[in-house]
């Protein structure tokens, strides 16, 4: 690799970071949607790591159920609310009989409906409950799952065209999308293996939310937006820990 190479790499992360999380990297200054899309994956491994190690040793002092709540208060802190105020905009935009034009309208407020404000409780909950489940490896499952769940939004980038004519998730659309951008996910994919059989659970899993998703998205208004990028980060994590849950209480 060479410097220059490497000096974009370091650029990129540095962006993603600024984007998808609240740590003090300084990516505002760097903002290049191009360059930091193949980290979102690595981004979520770091995330992942940090509530991972987080996990442990709180679980030397309190409860599995009490950590949980915790660890899900982490994960939604370190990320700044960027997905949960997605789901919520975007459960108020698409559930429900609206047409393409009006789902985007709300999905653009800030205030929360009622359908907006029960997704986030109900997923919120389910990431907690299923934490508070896991025991097989319980570190690993907590450091990839985060990673996988950012990876998700890398299809409906693919697969979807932007909703907007502007919006914070336009740039990310300006130029054809290579496939280069999912070599992120290469990493926890051979992390993931550490999971023994649970791999199967967690990969299935991913493709589902993943493909189900963008599906879903196509049929009901034939586009994505930034929103609805966050809310299948969201979902993804929900159902990802659920699986992984499963195979503890087996």
């Amino acid at each position: 690799m060479t410097r220059q190479a490497q000096d974009d790499a370091v650029q990129g992360l540095r962006a993603a970071l600024g984007f998808l999380t609240i740590l003090p990297v300084n990516g505002g200054a760097n903002f290049s949607p191009k360059a930091m899309v193949p980290f979102f994956p690595l981004v979520g491994l770091l995330l992942g790591l940090m509530v991972a190690v987080w996990d442990f040793l709180a679980c030397l002092i309190w409860s599995p159920v009490l950590v949980a709540v915790l660890d899900v208060i982490l994960l939604a802190v370190l990320s700044g609310g960027l997905h949960l105020d997605g789901l919520a905009d975007t459960a108020d935009g698409l559930l429900g009989h609206h047409s393409k034009a009006r789902a985007l309208v709300i999905m653009k407020d800030s205030r929360v409906g009622a359908m907006g404000l029960l997704a986030v409780v109900l997923c919120l909950a389910l990431k907690a409950v299923a934490l508070a489940e896991l025991s097989s490896d319980r570190f690993l499952a907590i450091l990839l799952v985060p990673a996988y769940a950012r990876g998700s939004m890398l299809f409906a980038l693919r697969a979807l065209p932007y909703g907007r004519k502007e919006g914070t998730g336009k740039p990310f659309f300006g130029r054809s999308f290579s496939d280069s951008a999912f070599l992120g996910l290469f990493v926890p994919a051979l992390l993931s293996f550490g999971l023994g059989f649970g791999v199967l659970l967690l990969h299935g899993a991913f493709l589902a939310v993943s493909l189900g998703m963008v599906r879903f998205y196509r049929r009901r208004i034939g586009c994505v937006t930034g929103d609805m990028l966050g809310a299948m980060n969201e979902i993804a994590e929900a159902i990802m820990f659920l699986a992984l849950a499963g195979r503890s209480s087996v």
